[in-house]
């Protein structure tokens, strides 16, 4: 018996990384998923994007796990396409109860050199995206009658100032307003909505900051250390994530609801 058994998860950003792994643990605890990833670029974030046989490695993983999952590409920012993965998914799947709403991107520059194009990006993806996947679920959790588990992704920079990344800083800390927000408006339908903050994470993103690199390497005494954990770990890996998403998502979370669980190897302790 798993903890979720009987239960339907929606994961955004589920081609790889944490979205992936969320999938697979998940599935693992007895759900069956409707996942959705964009498997394309972005104009001015540098990241290789995922693709689709990426998301079809997703869907493959958990069958593994004997689940089901309706597996479709979707771009986050687009509220319409959204909906209509959602309600296919839930069509198929019978119903929903757990949404992780993981998506984003990040780009890296000192805030005032920051072209629009990087911020707005950013903001799109990482806040707006997260409140379309709340919206396009909710009335439905709502109708069901039976509670929930909102799950947001945020970061240890939606908790403290990070620098050379202020528009995902500045998403990351709207998205803990906007979680908060919904825990007091959706309380009384027993669905709860939690904020989660990582530090790094081994995924294509954490990876792909040569820029960020360059730019914590020309602040090394100043602003470097800012950046450090307080454990000896440089990077956690995608499935110490999904841990405490399947925490969250499960009845062993019950009154847990408008928090910030921080998963930060000690690093705001600081």
């Amino acid at each position: 018996m798993g903890r979720l058994d009987g239960k339907v998860a929606f994961i955004t950003g589920a081609a790889r990384g944490q979205g992936r792994a969320h999938a697979v643990r998940l599935a693992t605890e007895g759900a069956d998923i409707i996942a959705v990833d964009i498997c394309a670029g972005f104009d001015s974030v540098r990241l290789n994007p995922a693709t689709p046989e990426q998301l079809e490695e997703t869907a493959a993983l958990v069958e593994k796990e004997g689940r089901q999952i309706v597996a479709r590409q979707a771009d986050v920012r687009d509220l319409a396409g959204l909906q209509a993965v959602f309600d296919e998914g839930v069509a198929e799947l019978g119903r929903i109860d757990v949404v992780v709403a993981n998506a984003g991107v990040m780009t890296c520059e000192w805030s005032w050199k920051m072209s629009p194009a990087q911020w707005q990006e950013v903001i799109d993806v990482n806040l707006t995206g997260v409140f379309h996947t709340a919206k396009v679920a909710i009335p439905t959790l709502i109708e069901q009658g039976d509670g929930g588990a909102i799950i947001m992704t945020s970061s240890t920079a939606g908790l403290y100032g990070q620098p050379f990344t202020a528009s995902y800083t500045a998403a990351k800390h709207g998205v803990v307003g906007l979680a908060r927000c919904l825990a007091n408006e959706l309380a009384e339908y027993r669905i709860r909505v939690n904020t989660i903050h990582p530090t790094g994470v081994r995924t294509e993103m954490y990876l792909n900051v040569p820029d960020l690199m360059a730019l914590i390497e020309s602040r090394a005494t100043t602003l470097g250390p800012v950046f450090m954990n307080a454990l000896p770990t440089e990077v956690m890996e995608p499935e110490d994530i999904a841990g405490v998403v399947a925490f969250l998502a499960s009845d062993d979370a019950k009154y847990i609801t408008g928090d910030q669980i921080r998963v930060d190897c000690g690093k705001l302790n600081r």
